[in-house]
């Protein structure tokens, strides 16, 4: 009898070690589920009116800035092209992660020569020598400086937009929303709301912020380089701010490009969410998917990337954001 009571005991203490495991389980999944992801630093946009010879200077300190600094590739460098001028056009664009402003060189001189100012910052750690230092970027430095470029950009031109490609479209989005007294035109280049279903399942993708986003779990960064804690900042701006209420008085155009081979997002959510942009502000979305054929993947911008499509691609997407395709 007493071994079998041992028996017995020893059963009963299992089941409630596995039955207090399940519930752990469960208050952790729950605890991720709810964990918030918007905070009042991700809502702050502070707006600063410049007028033209200061955000030109503001726009050539950043310029010497990355000059000076030996820890900036030289390609890397914030880039000012003006006119000398308040012009009556002014654009910023944004780059992706781990990408740098030369992805925008070509698409820049377009604008410039069609009379814009343009304005094209490095993001955070970003464009260094040390090309893993953009897995330290937080969500509060990318949207810091997402605001101060629209700043800056406000005082170039009388009328003010953003290009953004990939994680620099995140930010885009974000500026819509955040900056309706600046944003009048915006063109998003494949969208980095969501990561495509191959990459990461949708039930995955909170968790995936959560525990890489916060720094609970350590950082793994995968074949491309892509570091998970970096990936997970732009995806939580995302989500942060994944339903765009307050309409944009000012907003003219909302155009969106997107890849029919492009494997790194979710190409029906880039959509969906600048459609829903246009529509808040009572506008038809400009909607453009690059054909398979073009072999074109993620990187729709950078001339390395689009091949021999240059010319022809640059002028599209301006045409799309400036609203006359």
């Amino acid at each position: 009898m007493t071994g079998e009571v041992r028996r017995r005991s020893a059963g009963r203490r299992f089941a409630l070690v596995i039955r207090g495991l399940i519930a752990l389980l469960l208050v952790l999944v729950v605890t991720i589920y709810v964990w918030p992801l918007g905070t009042s630093q991700l809502q702050a946009a502070p707006a600063r009116e410049f007028g033209f010879p200061t955000a030109a200077n503001q726009a050539e300190e950043a310029v010497k800035a990355d000059t000076e600094n030996p820890s900036v590739r030289p390609e890397c460098r914030s880039a000012l092209l003006s006119h000398g001028r308040r012009s009556a056009k002014a654009v910023v664009l944004l780059h992706g992660y781990t990408a740098c402003p030369s992805q925008f060189t070509q698409l820049a001189r377009l604008y410039f020569r069609m009379g814009y100012n343009v304005w094209v910052p490095r993001a955070p750690d970003h464009g260094l020598l040390d090309t893993s230092a953009h897995a330290r970027v937080r969500a509060t430095q990318l949207v810091t400086y997402a605001n101060d470029a629209m700043n800056v950009a406000d005082g170039l031109g009388d009328e003010v937009g953003v290009v953004g490609i990939s994680g620099g479209a995140v930010l885009a989005t974000w500026l819509a929303a955040h900056r309706p007294d600046a944003v009048q035109r915006i063109l998003l280049l494949s969208p980095f709301y969501v990561p495509s279903r191959g990459r990461a399942p949708s039930a995955a993708v909170k968790p995936l912020i959560v525990l890489y986003g916060f720094r609970i779990l350590p950082d793994h960064v995968d074949g491309h380089g892509f570091s998970f804690a970096a990936l997970s900042q732009y995806l939580r701006i995302a989500r942060s701010n994944s339903e765009i209420k307050s309409s944009n008085g000012r907003l003219k155009s909302v155009a969106v490009v997107t890849s029919a081979n492009d494997n790194y997002i979710d190409r029906d959510r880039a959509v969906d969410v600048a459609r829903h942009l246009a529509d808040t502000n009572h506008l038809t979305l400009a909607d453009h998917e690059l054909p398979a054929a073009l072999g074109i993947g993620h990187d729709v911008v950078d001339p390395p990337d689009i091949k021999g499509h240059v010319e022809e691609l640059d002028n599209l997407y301006f045409r799309l954001y400036e609203g006359t395709r």
